[in-house]
């Protein structure tokens, strides 16, 4: 028959605030969730901060005994629940994206996000390992938002997890708009049509992609999201529209401005909790705002083994290209930057190896968009 337990998915506005206020403002969503029965209760990704690019935000980063983690850690006890999030966590010498699962008797699991999408490599770095909590409630499979997008991370999880917790903040940047200083504005789709191509990609792979793989796994799954309308810096402007020349070169006019480039646009939905099958059974819309949905799941009595071959990814390639490798690399040198300027010069340490790669390949990316694009334009 399988053992059932209630599953909170909460939704939080993800404009920065202070640390203090957004606690208070999660205690209040927890606590009422807690109430309804829940046990396991998943917070946002960067909760406690709210999702920016802008500079300063690394002397935001927390150690594991910071006020956040002993915040959940206290909460998870006082409530008897377990209580999950993520944080910029201070791992010297490096600032990673960490879900932290806390019990209600102390004990914690970590989870370092994988795949640090796009211009979030300028907050943190990426993680390398998979991680199953294993825990009173069941073994849980931890992700955080663009980890999603890549199938090889449901595979490491295939037939060894009960559950899949996924703590998300994917901003729409298909639909968002791109500021300058002269207050001139551009947006994807007039960057040109492979870039247009992208609108909507994000959506889908928070909505039915991810309920595909859900379903290949076989087990219930959590995923939650922030929500609202944020403004935020991009980190290393010019280096992000030198990027895009390649694809719209009249976009040089804006050189001289690239410095104080800004981005501007709303989080995709998402929060829900599923079953086995891939089909929500509580979900939560924008408009709702901060709020919390509790479903019940029933985890299955015989980890499964996923039958049949895995649902192909959603995300155009290029998508992936430009979220994994081109713009990471282009934010990576303002993260050294910040990290080092908030917590010393012994942050963020590069070998001498590995200082090369990155331009090698960063250039490598954008002559093939050119060549690529100057094929397709003499078919």
């Amino acid at each position: 028959m399988g053992r059932r337990i209630k599953i909170a998915a909460i939704q939080m506005d993800a404009n920065p605030a202070p640390t203090g206020e957004r606690l208070a403002r999660a205690e209040r969503l927890v606590r009422g969730a807690a109430e309804a029965g829940a046990e396991l209760l998943v917070l946002p990704e960067l909760f406690n901060v709210g999702y920016t690019y802008e500079a300063g935000v690394h002397r935001r980063a927390e150690r594991l005994d910071g006020p956040t983690a002993n915040w959940m850690r206290e909460l998870a006890s006082r409530l008897n629940v377990h209580l999950a999030g993520s944080l910029m966590l201070l791992d010297v010498p490096e600032v990673y994206n960490a879900l932290l699962l806390w019990a209600p008797d102390g004990r914690l699991w970590r989870y370092d996000k994988r795949y640090p999408w796009a211009w979030e490599r300028f907050a943190f770095r990426g993680g390398r390992e998979a991680v199953v909590a294993d825990t009173d409630l069941g073994r849980i499979g931890l992700m955080i938002c663009a980890d999603v997008a890549h199938l090889e991370m449901w595979r490491r999880y295939a037939g060894r997890v009960d559950l899949v917790l996924v703590s998300s903040c994917p901003p729409d940047v298909g639909a968002s708009v791109f500021f300058f200083p002269n207050g001139e504005t551009v947006t994807l789709d007039q960057v040109g049509p492979w870039m247009a191509a992208m609108q909507g990609s994000v959506q889908e792979t928070f909505g039915e992609m991810l309920n595909e793989q859900v379903a290949w796994l076989g087990v219930p799954a959590v995923n939650t999201v922030g929500t609202g309308h944020i403004q935020t810096e991009i980190p290393n402007g010019t280096a992000t529209l030198l990027a895009m020349l390649p694809l719209a070169p009249w976009l040089v006019k804006y050189l001289p401005q690239a410095g104080g480039l800004q981005m501007a646009c709303d989080f995709v939905p998402g929060c829900k909790v599923m079953d086995a099958q891939g089909s929500v059974l509580g979900a939560l819309t924008p408009d709702q705002g901060e709020a919390f949905t509790v479903a019940q799941v029933t985890l299955p009595d015989l980890r499964p083994t996923p039958l049949g071959p895995q649902p192909p990814s959603r995300l155009p390639r290029l998508a992936l290209l430009i979220s994994d490798v081109l713009l990471p690399w282009i934010a990576w040198p303002a993260y050294r930057r910040g990290v080092r300027r908030a917590w010393g010069n012994r942050m963020a340490p590069v070998e001498i190896p590995s200082r090369r790669w990155p331009w090698m390949l960063g250039l490598g990316v954008v002559l093939g968009m050119w060549l690529f694009r100057r094929r397709r334009g003499g078919a």
